[in-house]
């Protein structure tokens, strides 16, 4: 009983934390003029990404590689058609034309880098494929060009303060302790429902992968569900999709680039299928946006991209 105790403060904690992070983002945003959008890839998306960068340098240390891999395979997946379908279908979301011409297609490019790497065995005739301490290099230098281009973004596209379009300013102080208690919300809350997902999950005799994919990637992206829900409602769509896209490639180039430095990854042939499958949705969330009205995700699409998450999880189980 005491661990579905835990499960719910996890998401009492989750959900807190996410209102306090987008009031204090959407604070320091207008406040230094920084377009809402490059927040959503940078701030956000790093304070949403900490359930998985502590679960994988825990799972890491503890060699359990699987649950690293799957991890970050299933959150991002559940970022796009889980997180972008519920809150697109609760209302349509506007793209920013930097984030469907660049982000979108630069976190294509982090899972087909993903993939290459993840194929030592049939690219390079290794006797086994896996992400080595040097892949963790190439991943965090991919990273470090990511980040260089959000600030040359942000230095280019300044926008008006909050003095300047009528918007009141909040107080530096209390804007620090939005962030700060939605930053310690979020991990303490993705931590308790992550553990106590695993501990529910496990009593049903699980295996790892399946855990990671399924009930560990959705409780690592409980953050980012909670936060584009919010966002969408507060009438920052910005923050909602530039918290999935930004959130997708720290997974991939941080997350894992740190993991596998940490310690190498060893990579199943089969978790191919699941790259493949994760290509194909960036594909198909770039498309979308080309359908009808340029520059955003609606409705259908939203309800679509739900289905499509359900379909897969499906798929993970009868895998096994």
């Amino acid at each position: 009983m005491t661990i579905y105790i835990i499960f719910i403060i996890g998401f009492i904690f989750l959900i807190k934390g996410a209102d306090w992070l987008v009031e204090g983002s959407s604070a320091l945003a207008r406040r230094f003029g920084i377009p809402s959008i490059i927040i959503g890839l940078t701030v956000v998306a790093f304070s949403t990404s900490l359930p998985e960068m502590v679960v994988n340098v825990f799972s890491a240390l503890e060699g359990n590689t699987d649950i690293a891999l799957g991890n970050v395979i299933g959150s991002n997946l559940a970022n796009i058609l889980l997180i972008l379908g519920l809150t697109s279908a609760i209302m349509p979301l506007n793209v920013k034309k930097a984030t469907a011409w660049k982000e979108i297609p630069f976190s294509l490019v982090a899972i087909l880098v993903l993939f290459v790497m993840s194929n030592d065995k049939s690219i390079d005739n290794m006797k086994w494929s896996v992400l080595t301490a040097s892949d963790g290099i190439l991943l965090l230098f991919f990273f470090g060009f990511f980040l260089y281009y959000v600030i040359k973004m942000a230095l280019g596209n300044r926008e008006k303060t909050a003095d300047e379009n009528g918007k009141p300013q909040v107080p530096p102080w209390k804007i620090v302790l939005f962030l700060a208690g939605g930053i310690t919300g979020l991990y303490f809350g993705g931590k308790w429902v992550v553990n106590s997902a695993v501990t529910i999950a496990r009593t049903f005799g699980l295996s790892d992968y399946l855990i990671s994919a399924t009930i560990i990637a959705f409780g690592t992206s409980s953050p980012e569900l909670i936060t584009s829900i919010v966002a969408a409602v507060k009438k920052e769509p910005d923050l909602s999709v530039g918290n999935v896209v930004g959130s997708n490639i720290f997974n991939v180039l941080l997350v894992l680039g740190v993991t596998s430095i940490i310690k190498p990854i060893p990579v199943n042939p089969g978790i191919n299928y699941d790259l493949i499958f994760n290509m194909l949705v960036n594909l198909y969330l770039f498309l979308f946006l080309f359908i009808g009205e340029k520059y955003q995700l609606k409705r259908w699409q939203g309800f679509f991209m739900v289905a499509l998450y359900v379909m897969y999880i499906l798929y993970v189980i009868l895998r096994g």
